[in-house]
């Protein structure tokens, strides 16, 4: 059989990070892009006695970058069995009337437009194949709006929407599209969003026991390595202490 290669964006940190090290244990060529080159020659360092890597330093809202990035990928990484759109953002926390303009931005480019570029440049390959396997990661909040969410939401409905989308329009072309829609995970994500406050990063994840980074990584491989006639669609986790975006049993 193959040895199957899969791409991964957002994959110097966080979610991304977590797969990457527990696909490679298990046997995937990985492609693994990110904006951060220390990081990324880091990864290939530590994955590279495991795994075949190769990576890609761009960022997901350039368009002309992602394309040229998938075009010139070396020949024994060109076939991307598996996408997995996994880099995002939350920038800010704010009511609709305080929000900043440059956060809008920031979510909507790097969580709607990014995945889309990232998909359209993968997706021709697939389409000729008649195969492949797309990956988006969403969240509770494509699910639930919460107070002062709006954008950041906003931006993961969209993913929601987009991810429904491929699957109706794809499945003409035995392409599997599926995402996983965590709930609150301890990552580098509330430090993104509050902007190196670390106290009030601390604060979100204090009194109860949320999901991991690996916690998420697990349940992807496990979606990934499913027979190719079983596609899971769409997939939600939480922490047991979670009920919804609002709703966290904690003891203080």
């Amino acid at each position: 059989m193959d040895t199957k290669t899969v791409l991964i964006t957002g994959a110097t940190s966080g979610i991304g990070r977590a797969t990457a090290e527990l696909l490679a244990k298990n046997g995937f060529n990985l492609v693994l892009c990110g904006r951060r080159s220390e990081r990324l020659d880091q990864l290939k360092t530590d994955l590279g006695k495991e795994a075949k890597i190769h990576t890609l330093k761009f960022d997901v809202r350039n368009r002309d970058a992602v394309l040229n990035a998938i075009t010139e990928l070396p020949e024994a990484f060109s076939r991307i069995d598996v996408l997995i759109n996994n880099a995002g953002n939350a920038h800010g926390l704010d009511t609709i009337d305080q929000g900043s303009l440059d956060d809008w931005d920031a979510m909507l480019d790097i969580n709607v437009k990014g995945l889309l570029y990232m998909s359209k440049a993968i997706l021709p390959q697939m389409v000729d194949r008649k195969s492949g396997h797309i990956i988006n990661i969403g969240s509770t909040a494509g699910k639930e709006v919460y107070p002062k969410g709006n954008v950041y939401c906003a931006s993961k409905h969209a993913v929601d929407a987009i991810n429904q989308g491929m699957r109706l329009d794809l499945n003409a072309h035995g392409i599997r599209v599926g995402a996983v829609n965590p709930g609150l995970v301890e990552t580098e994500f509330s430090d993104v969003r509050f902007k190196g406050d670390s106290e009030r990063a601390k604060s979100v994840y204090k009194g109860f026991q949320p999901l991991t980074a690996p916690d998420i990584a697990d349940i992807i491989h496990f979606v990934i390595t499913r027979p190719y006639h079983v596609n899971i669609a769409d997939l939600v986790v939480m922490p047991t202490d979670q009920a919804s975006s609002t709703i966290v049993r904690k003891v203080l």
